[in-house]
């Protein structure tokens, strides 16, 4: 059913001629020719708590069977897996059990697959002080089993380099890495293929530290070998050119990583796979690329081509795909096709999800103000039109109100009830109720002021009034579950509160005393303590975080 209407949905979008193929970017061309850059730079990076696993065996010898934490982060963009379109084909774990073909059998071979098993079933159950046992008895076993230069210990080696790179053990790590590329280079010749993996792994080590120009010189050498080795079209060698770019992007090197970006995702497209999750990701990151650097018309390109490939697919994801290209109109200025592509997103999540999900009043806030800033500039021109567009705006925001409390005071409650996975989704759920309702109540107080504005001869303190009544229901409202951790104990939710409090004193400071007939519930002196007290929360907040 959603599907049909989805399809619907997107037939009446518009789409530029240029969303069935990657346009040459207008804004910072990337440079041509060859593929390989030298630079230095820093970067911060952070890994997060999941895990999957890459196995490559080849020429009778288990290679590697290598553990790593999800992508890590830089700027808050996860890097994809070091084998993405082999992980997408096994559902992303990408975990096989060690069948070698290996005509060397012995009790020490035997215990080495047991241990090598056994170890990864205690890493996936994240027992990792169990796991290292088992991956230093295989290493041992691997040693007296092959011999102490095999390919068998390289792959130990990197088994045992990569828990102690998710365990933070950088120390421990390197010397593992760098031993098992080296008998890989002794056993197989510097332009193995199995010698590239390793590379690869290596850059993905010394990425998580932030050692950028290391992890970019091992990175170009997979790439290098891959690409001789496996073709310059083939997938693999689109995958390390794609983590190479990444590290370039880190560096500050957006027109070269830029070019390496659009390459990769061009030899996934002409391999069949333009419509994949891997490509798809690519385009994401280029897009968040491309508006970090304010090249808005090349963010709108790529963003109209996923929205395109999404109607192609018919993916659940294609709301948010076009959300996200409404937010890039808006910011561009092109706040009447963004109006129309959020009223259409608004529609899909009404008839996919329910009146009242707290995706629907998030839809209804960007609706609101995207409708104050269509009355903004008709002002001047049209000022009743203006009217028109606050007025649809305060309707979305008493919506968005209503869904975000009643979404709210659900989670409190089941919060309280339940002890099991649930809870988790229900304490998000609330978290996003409030801080939607914060920004909601500051929407509605902004309102009030920009209406009173447009009506200065006519009633305008009634607009003060209701103003104020926004701002103090905010803060009413915060201070109703200042005690639900769960949903107020976050560093988002209390800016967003600052934030509220502070347009409440500025508006009492500036209103006649006439359009103050509600602001004797607070007083100055206690708006400017509960602010202070409030900011040194957060900041104490930020530093424990750090």
């Amino acid at each position: 059913m959603f599907l049909r209407q989805a399809a619907s949905f997107l037939q009446r979008i518009r789409l530029y001629p240029s969303a069935l193929a990657l346009p040459i970017p207008k804004c910072g061309r990337p440079h041509k020719g060859s593929h390989v850059f030298r630079s230095g730079g820093d970067a911060w990076i952070k890994d997060n708590e999941e895990f999957s696993w890459w196995v490559v065996v080849a020429a009778q010898a288990a290679i590697f069977l290598g553990t790593r934490s999800n992508p890590a982060f830089a700027d808050g963009v996860p890097i994809e897996s070091i084998s993405e379109n082999n992980a997408e084909a096994a559902d992303i774990v990408g975990l096989r059990r060690i069948d070698d073909g290996s005509v060397v059998s012995n009790i020490h071979t035997t215990k080495w697959r047991v241990f090598t098993d056994k170890g990864r079933d205690a890493f996936l159950q994240g027992k990792l002080e169990e796991a290292e046992r088992f991956f230093l008895s295989a290493l041992q076993e691997a040693k007296e089993g092959f011999g102490e230069r095999d390919p068998h210990v390289a792959s130990s080696c990197n088994n045992l380099a990569e828990l102690y790179r998710v365990m933070k053990a950088f120390d421990k790590a390197e010397p593992l890495y760098l031993k098992a590329v080296r008998i890989l280079e002794e056993s197989f010749g510097p332009q193995d293929i199995r010698v590239a993996v390793a590379f690869h792994n290596l850059g993905q080590f010394y990425l998580a530290q932030r050692k950028l120009e290391e992890a970019q010189i091992h990175y170009e050498r997979a790439l290098e070998i891959k690409g001789r080795v496996l073709g310059y079209g083939h997938q693999e060698y689109a995958d390390t050119m794609y983590h190479l770019g990444m590290v370039l992007y880190l560096q500050g090197k957006e027109k070269e990583s830029e070019a390496l970006i659009l390459h990769s995702i061009r030899i996934l497209e002409e391999a069949g796979q333009g419509e994949s999750m891997v490509c798809l990701k690519r385009l994401r990151r280029l897009a968040q690329m491309y508006l970090k650097s304010s090249c808005l018309e090349d963010a709108e390109n790529v963003q109209r081509k996923i929205l395109h490939m999404l109607e192609v697919s018919k993916s659940l994801e294609i709301v948010l795909a076009a959300e996200g290209l409404a937010l890039t109109l808006q910011t561009a200025g092109k706040l009447r096709e963004a109006q129309e592509l959020l009223e259409r997103c608004l529609e899909a999540r009404r008839t996919l999800l329910t009146e009242s999900h707290i995706q629907v009043a998030a839809n209804m806030l960007r609706l609101a103000r995207v409708g104050m800033l269509i009355s903004n500039q008709l002002r001047k021109g049209n000022p009743s039109e203006a009217i028109v567009e606050l007025d649809k705006a305060k309707g979305y925001l008493d919506n968005s109100i209503r869904i975000a409390r009643e979404v709210l005071n659900k989670s409190v409650k089941q919060r309280g009830r339940l002890r099991n996975g649930n809870s988790a989704e229900s304490g998000n759920n609330g978290r996003l109720a409030m801080v939607i309702l914060l920004q909601s109540f500051d929407s509605l107080g902004l309102l009030g002021l920009t209406k009173r504005e447009l009506l200065e001869s006519r009633d305008e303190n009634s607009h003060l009034v209701e103003a104020e009544d926004a701002l103090l229901r905010c803060m009413s409202s915060f201070k109703e579950f200042a005690h639900e951790r769960s949903v107020s104990g976050f560093v988002e939710i209390k800016v967003e509160y600052v934030s509220c409090l502070k347009h409440l004193a500025s508006l009492i400071e500036d209103i006649t005393p006439e359009g103050m007939q509600h602001s004797q519930e607070v007083t100055m002196h206690e708006l400017k303590q509960e602010i202070s007290r409030v900011e040194k929360e957060i900041s104490q907040m930020r530093r424990n975080k750090k």
